[in-house]
């Protein structure tokens, strides 16, 4: 099984590990692509004012073009820690045992703009660059599209792809039964099921929480379906190569509260 995640734009600072080293990353295949993308983002950051412009990045946001700067040089720590948001709340990788993060790193898979596909525990620095950033010297999707589609169709078991539409035409999921997007409704009071926007990511960090937990991975979508019905998710089939993840919450002081079970710190220990 492949869980295929998208990035956050807020990245936690600094880092405990050595400086980026594109040659011990998950996907070798992606290490020239790589290194291209990390030498423009590094050069671009050299004229401040222009990647500013670019990117929409404010006064203060100018910590954001010298982390570009410096990646390189600047410390690491694994992926799955260096992101922030929504998405990695729900996730709550401070909180996973070691057995779960050892199998975050095995499944799990966070598809940078920078880096491509990158696993759980591959050690990378901060840096700022999304899927619609534009840089002087190439488009991000025609560097990554191709690359990392071929990357997903070498994988031999289910493929479960939650990132948002911008990430995932970084890099389409193969045309086969075995590759399935995951998306996010809410069932409110009345019974009405409709779709969720920001508050999606939190479902999608818990849910891959679940999994990194579970006793047993699945291995279909057939198995997928059962393994969510006894962990508490309703998870259904919708459109042709999508699933619907239902989740049940109502609207609590401008958030959003799940009624649905939570996971137990420390799953998959």
């Amino acid at each position: 099984m492949l869980l295929l995640l998208p990035p956050s734009e807020t990245k936690r600072d600094g880092g405990t590990e050595p400086a980026l080293d594109i040659s011990s990353l998950a996907h070798p295949r992606l290490a020239t692509r790589r290194r291209a993308v990390v030498r423009a983002v590094a050069r671009f950051a050299k004229t401040p004012d222009e990647m500013a412009a670019s990117f929409k990045l404010g006064p203060k946001q100018a910590f954001e073009i010298k982390r570009n700067e410096v990646v390189t040089r600047s410390p690491t720590m694994p992926a799955i820690d260096r992101y922030t948001g929504v998405l990695y709340d729900g996730l709550d990788s401070a909180t996973l045992s070691i057995a779960a993060r050892d199998r975050a790193h095995e499944i799990v898979r966070i598809h940078s703009a920078m880096l491509g596909l990158v696993a759980a525990l591959d050690m990378i620095p901060a840096y700022r660059l999304s899927y619609d950033s534009r840089l002087p010297e190439l488009q991000l999707k025609a560097h990554w599209s191709d690359a990392v589609r071929r990357e997903l169709a070498q994988h031999p078991g289910l493929v479960l792809d939650l990132r948002s539409g911008g990430y995932a035409a970084l890099g389409p999921i193969p045309d086969d039964p075995r590759a399935v997007a995951l998306r996010v409704l809410a069932r409110d009071e009345t019974g009405e099921v409709r779709a969720l926007n920001h508050f999606n990511k939190k479902a999608k960090g818990e849910f891959t929480r679940a999994l990194l937990g579970a006793d047993e991975l699945p291995d279909d979508v057939g198995s997928l379906l059962d393994w969510a019905d006894a962990a508490g998710f309703e998870l259904r089939p919708g459109a042709v190569g999508e699933l619907e993840l239902v989740t049940s919450s109502v609207h609590v002081g401008g958030g959003l509260r799940r009624t649905s079970p939570e996971v137990a710190d420390g799953a998959g220990g």
